[in-house]
């Protein structure tokens, strides 16, 4: 945990740019889905009250959570390749924290200034001033931070409905506590601790180095070119001197937004931001000396001087390919689950009344309560049946419409010819058709008692 509290210089560059464009899209996505909309309803609602969970016209039920599952399974193993390759490029890009953190950092910079102007503001004393700033600063994080609190709510609850019950102050309990608790936690975290939670908080920072190698791709300071450090007013090719590249500016220090000094090397607090690459390299374009001295590198490039080419040749080691090759193959059994799932199921429950005789001699009846339940967001009419229908038949034809999107519960009676001396057959299997859809077909087993229980 940082001792003194870390004021973050801004910066520019390409990597800059690159981490903005992920917090545009990150949050577009985020904060844009609740919004659309897909067959009349939300695009995107996890209804736990109904519990369904719809994604593009895509209806999951309890039944398949193993496509969740599947689905995590999949972004942990994208998450190794990545730290296998780049090292904590998903911290410094995408991770929650990382885009809060630097939206908080955005309006902070807005309204008390620049790093240096912040600093002067924490030493003054309390005046109208400073009261004012730090009231504005405050008010928009928690705007943000409860906007992000109702956005995570709108998953679960159609968003218009509610805002609905926002405004008419009809929320219920448990959404209000969802919106106050993720909003509370946006504007604790990245108001507040922001490199603490790098640092001390995350399990997944603490772990994540065990994934990287040699030839992993991070944050590297080139001690070789840098040392000895000095102030230099201008770099040339060939000059004899006793100084390395830096000048001991300390802006790749002051930039860091967890307050680590990579010329020190690599420390458990960085997360790959590269807010010090672009940092130094507007350093070196104004002093005339090559970009690079602080760079995306591997341990292995800088011991054994490897070109940007022979570096990239390494991305393909062993691990990594182990990594690609599971991960590929889980995308595209993945892939297939989705593509041959049937949006149907049927539920058999023998019924707990005793084996019925049947109206005929040696006929024996069992009792079933199905639930059929239709996944599709259409309504369709199914047609049950037995398979076998020489061993056992439905005592009457049986069609059921069921509305999309729902369950529908009947009763049906089977009938076997149970024979002196012989076996009623001891499993039936139950087929589900929809006369609308040859796809819609599946098939249940059951078992069928020729005695009493």
């Amino acid at each position: 945990m940082s001792a003194t509290k870390v004021y973050t210089r801004e910066v520019s560059g390409r990597y800059a740019r690159w981490r903005w464009a992920c917090v545009w899209i990150t949050q577009a996505v985020y904060y844009g889905l609740p919004w659309l909309r897909w067959n009349e309803r939300p695009a995107v609602l996890f209804d736990l009250a109904a519990r369904k969970f719809y994604v593009f016209g895509l209806v999951l039920w309890p039944q398949d959570f193993i496509y969740l599952a599947g689905l995590l399974i999949l972004c942990a193993g994208l998450l190794f390749l990545l730290s296998a390759i780049a090292g904590r490029v998903w911290c410094s890009f995408a991770c929650p924290h990382t885009v809060y953190a630097e939206i908080f950092m955005w309006i902070e910079r807005r309204i008390e200034g620049s790093r240096s102007a912040r600093i002067r503001l924490d030493r003054q004393p309390i005046s109208p001033g400073k009261l004012a700033k730090k009231t504005c600063k405050h008010l928009a994080w928690i705007a943000v931070a409860l906007w992000t609190g109702i956005t995570l709510v709108a998953y679960f609850t159609p968003v218009r409905i509610l805002l609905r019950e926002i405004a008419d102050f009809s929320l219920g309990p448990w959404q209000a506590f969802w919106v106050l608790f993720y909003g509370g936690l946006a504007y604790l975290n990245a108001g507040w601790l922001r490199e603490q939670v790098c640092q001390t908080m995350c399990a997944y920072g603490r772990f994540q180095s065990v994934m990287f190698d040699m030839d992993t791709l991070i944050i590297t300071y080139d001690a070789a070119r840098g040392e000895p450090r000095g102030v230099r007013r201008n770099w040339r090719r060939g000059a004899a001197t006793a100084l390395g590249d830096c000048i001991d500016c300390s802006l790749c220090l002051q930039v860091c937004p967890t307050g680590s000094d990579i010329r020190k090397g690599l420390a458990s607090e960085c997360i790959d931001c590269a807010s010090c690459v672009d940092a130094c390299d507007a350093v070196m374009d104004k002093i005339g000396a090559p970009r690079g001295l602080i760079r995306y590198s591997t341990q292995s490039a800088l011991q054994e001087g490897l070109s940007p080419r022979q570096i990239r040749r390494r991305i393909a080691r062993p691990r990594v390919l182990i990594y690609t090759g599971v991960l590929v193959l889980g995308v595209a059994l993945y892939i297939a689950a989705l593509a041959t799932r049937v949006p149907l199921r049927l539920d058999v429950i023998r019924d707990r009344d005793p084996v019925g005789q049947g109206p005929a001699h040696g006929t024996v009846d069992n009792v079933y309560r199905l639930q059929v339940m239709n996944m599709d967001e259409r309504a369709h009419a199914y047609r049950i049946s037995i398979a076998d229908e020489d061993a056992a038949q439905l005592v009457s034809p049986a069609i059921v419409d069921v509305e999309g999107v729902s369950t529908r519960a009947m009763a049906v009676r089977v009938r076997a010819v149970h024979e002196s001396g012989a076996s009623s057959p001891g499993r039936i299997r139950f087929v589900l058709q929809a006369i609308d859809d040859e796809q819609l077909r599946v098939v249940e087993n059951a078992a069928f008692l020729s005695a009493p229980d």
